[in-house]
């Protein structure tokens, strides 16, 4: 059984890795800082996740810390991504030129 746990958690620490590394990637792809936000975002989200869930197959003895650790993370990544973006808008960052629709400004009045 402690093999089978460990050849899990290893392939959820690489597949943690790799969504890391595309979110790495997505920071430097990605045409405006909105889509960097959403792509750095929701693939750390993700990677961090996947890479405590390898953790906890390999050593389970720290899985309620590591329960913690995500449970943390789930809420704090995506609401601070959430206020970043908010403040980008608040402050006029240029959009990406394909970019046609803003809902936040039209929830906001704004005739931008």
């Amino acid at each position: 059984m402690g093999a089978i746990l460990d050849i899990i958690g290893g392939l959820l620490m690489v597949a943690g890795t790799a969504f890391l590394l595309l979110g790495g990637l997505g920071l430097i792809r990605m045409p405006d800082v909105y889509n960097r936000i959403q792509a750095g975002t929701k693939a750390t989200t993700l990677g961090t996740l996947l890479t405590l869930a390898g953790v906890a197959c390999l050593r389970p003895e720290w899985l309620l810390k590591l329960l913690l650790i995500g449970f943390f993370m789930l809420f704090t990544n995506p609401l601070s991504s959430q206020v970043l973006a908010r403040a980008a808008h608040r402050i006029g960052e240029d959009k990406a030129p394909a970019t046609r629709i803003d809902r936040l400004a039209e929830d906001l009045g704004d005739k931008s």
